[in-house]
């Protein structure tokens, strides 16, 4: 007895490109940015805005879609057994199972899911108005669902009502930063920049700042002549005065203003006070995070703090060009030494001054040492070492060797640097 196979064969087409689009739909769902879907949504993209609404609710879009695919998976294999076992008998059903198994794999999961990984965001925009409303249609049985699965995973003492993401929105952003930079998104530059953005809510200002070993500043007891060499001998444009001792400042002077008050003199320096000139020293904690720094110097209108530790000791001082080159790196004028500290050897060591900042060596070498604990290299190798370390000395710590090549006092001031995998 003949029949017509003709209506269950269009059927089931219809039904694994049912399949098709709820995999796809899924697929893309999950897969697009938020990111990029916020930006288009902001540009006015309504599809953009209905499908960052569903990946709100991630759990019930996901629901919605595979309660979906089952439903047209299983009628399309129930259908396809039915017409098979009516036309071959008993072997119909072994021959339909085979077969659907085939298409549903091919069209209905590999094929869509691999279209949507390759355009998420196409794939996610087109979508969206239709998966909005299958979730509401679907919306009772997946709550349904949602809580059959709660009650049965609590049996087990799992409690997934109040699941947060492991990562902080920084973490995601410097993972996501680092993964494009191993896929060659991004050259070394950008991540650090990225990166030293990031990094400013984790920095404080003694992590930055100038130590006040290399501060250049000015004895208010000097005469003006020599206050005016010393300015233009330096090629800075600020300097904390000191009066009586040089943690005691009183002031801070800028060479403008110097120039300026040197000129209505017609250029007779005897005739400068330089106590009219200076303006107030602005005092910051060492402990202030770099970002509320960078913040109060905008608020302020100011480029300039004299930093102090808990004691009201001066530590150094901070200008908004530090911060600065602590997110795009090292900036260099006409009037800078062109000196980074790090000097390549024949050899693949590096000798290295024990001045330079950890932050600074990591960026230029590529290098992953720990700057948690200390700022500088010498400071890493006193702090692991536990002890003041003597000129020849040798020390293996995180993948280099480093040795200590000068010492000033207690100071360390040069150190060779040996990757271990060159030796």
């Amino acid at each position: 007895m003949s029949f017509d196979l003709s209506i269950p064969a269009v059927a089931i087409v219809f039904l694994l490109l049912l399949s098709a689009f709820f995999s796809g739909s899924e697929t893309a769902l999950t897969a697009t940015s938020r990111a990029r879907l916020t930006e288009l949504q902001r540009r006015g993209s309504r599809r953009a805005s209905v499908a960052l609404t569903l990946t709100k609710s991630r759990e019930r879009l996901i629901g919605a879609l595979l309660l979906g695919n089952n439903v047209v998976n299983i009628s399309a294999s129930a259908l396809a057994t039915a017409v098979l076992v009516k036309a071959f008998g008993d072997s119909g059903a072994v021959v339909a199972s085979v077969v659907m198994t085939v298409l549903v794999l091919i069209f209905g999961e590999v094929m869509p899911k691999t279209y949507a990984i390759a355009y998420p965001d196409r794939v996610a925009l087109a979508v969206a108005p239709i998966v909005r409303v299958l979730v509401a249609v679907f919306g009772p049985v997946v709550i349904a669902v949602e809580f059959i699965v709660k009650r049965v995973l609590a049996i087990f003492g799992a409690n997934v009502s109040n699941v947060n993401d492991v990562l902080s929105a920084h973490d995601e952003l410097r993972g996501t930063i680092d993964l494009h930079h191993k896929e060659g998104a991004f050259i070394t530059n950008d991540r650090d920049m990225l990166g030293g953005i990031l990094d400013l809510q984790d920095l404080e200002i003694l992590d930055a700042m100038i130590h006040r070993t290399k501060m250049v500043s000015i004895d208010s007891a000097d005469t003006p002549e020599k206050i005016v060499k010393q300015v233009l001998k330096s090629g800075h444009t600020r300097f904390p005065v000191w009066k009586d001792k040089q943690d005691n400042i009183v002031g801070i002077l800028h060479a403008k203003n110097l120039f300026a008050a040197l000129q209505e003199s017609d250029g007779d320096s005897a005739k400068v006070k330089i106590e009219e000139v200076m303006s107030p020293p602005w005092f910051v904690p060492d402990t202030r995070p770099l970002a509320d720094q960078l913040k109060a110097f905008l608020r302020r209108k100011t480029h300039f703090a004299v930093v102090v530790d808990e004691y009201g000791e001066v530590q150094g001082l901070i200008t908004l060009e530090d911060i600065i080159e602590e997110i795009i790196g090292d900036i260099k004028d006409e009037h800078d030494f062109v000196s980074s500290g790090i000097k390549p050897q024949p050899d693949g060591s590096y000798v290295v001054e024990g001045t330079v900042p950890l932050r600074d060596l990591n960026r230029a070498l590529n290098w992953s040492l720990p700057d948690e604990e200390a700022t500088t290299i010498a400071g890493l190798v006193i702090h692991d070492a536990r002890m003041i370390p003597e000129v020849g000395q040798v020390f293996n710590f995180h993948g280099f060797r480093l040795e200590v090549l000068k010492k000033r006092k207690h100071q360390v001031t040069s150190l060779r640097l040996t990757p271990e995998n060159l030796g």
